[in-house]
């Protein structure tokens, strides 16, 4: 996964003025927690637009004026009611060899069949929880819908990976193609309608025939 490097300074004190002073001067008041002990730090507000106003997900590596880094994932965040400034992130330290969980952006790629003949693509998740060590942690969960008919799902259980866990249910769909007014019907779903019919025909007259042949008797 991707990582973003912020420079902040070790904050001494945390009061409502210390604070708010650091507020008035453009900076963001932050803690890290997850390790030892809470790290309380600040840093410019624009240090923080590469990963707060994106679709993508990252781990962040916080190094402070005193010498020390530490790697993190942001964890909450907090923004003015009226000027939508950002007024105080939390951050969770991540080590190597311990699982974290974190939301990732779902993308799809091609075209599908379904699309294309007038279905309407559904996405109702455009993120999903996974839990994994930061180094198995991917960018993103890529979905190939190229081969996805008018009625077709997605679900979790098809999108496993030995990498990470998908922390949702088996059965939870996450993107379908549904039928839309203006769909057209496929050519194949119509080839194979049209020979269940012409099988049915057949035996229903198989059946009829012996009936008929009685009554002429």
């Amino acid at each position: 996964m991707k990582s973003i490097t912020i420079n902040g300074s070790q904050r001494e004190s945390v009061g409502k003025k210390a604070t708010k002073a650091l507020r008035n001067a453009g900076q963001v008041p932050c803690v890290i927690y997850g390790g030892d002990k809470a790290l309380h730090f600040s840093a410019p507000e624009l240090a923080f637009s590469k990963l707060v106003y994106t679709p993508d997900a990252h781990t962040v590596v916080i190094t402070l004026d005193t010498g020390e880094t530490v790697n993190a994932i942001m964890q909450d965040i907090q923004f003015h009611p009226v000027s939508d400034r950002i007024i105080h992130i939390d951050f969770y330290q991540i080590f190597e060899n311990k699982a974290i969980t974190m939301d990732i952006p779902v993308r799809t790629v091609g075209s599908s069949k379904g699309v294309i003949n007038g279905g309407n693509l559904r996405r109702p998740y455009r993120k999903l929880r996974v839990k994994a060590i930061p180094s198995k942690l991917p960018d993103f969960i890529e979905i190939d819908i190229t081969p996805l008919k008018i009625g077709d799902k997605v679900y979790i259980s098809e999108l496993m990976n030995g990498d990470y866990t998908l922390m949702h249910p088996d059965n939870m769909v996450v993107c379908q193609v549904r039928r839309s007014r203006l769909a057209i019907v496929d050519e194949e779903e119509e080839e194979e309608e049209g020979a269940e019919g012409e099988e049915g025909t057949t035996a229903e007259g198989g059946a009829d025939a012996p009936a008929a042949e009685a009554a002429q008797e």
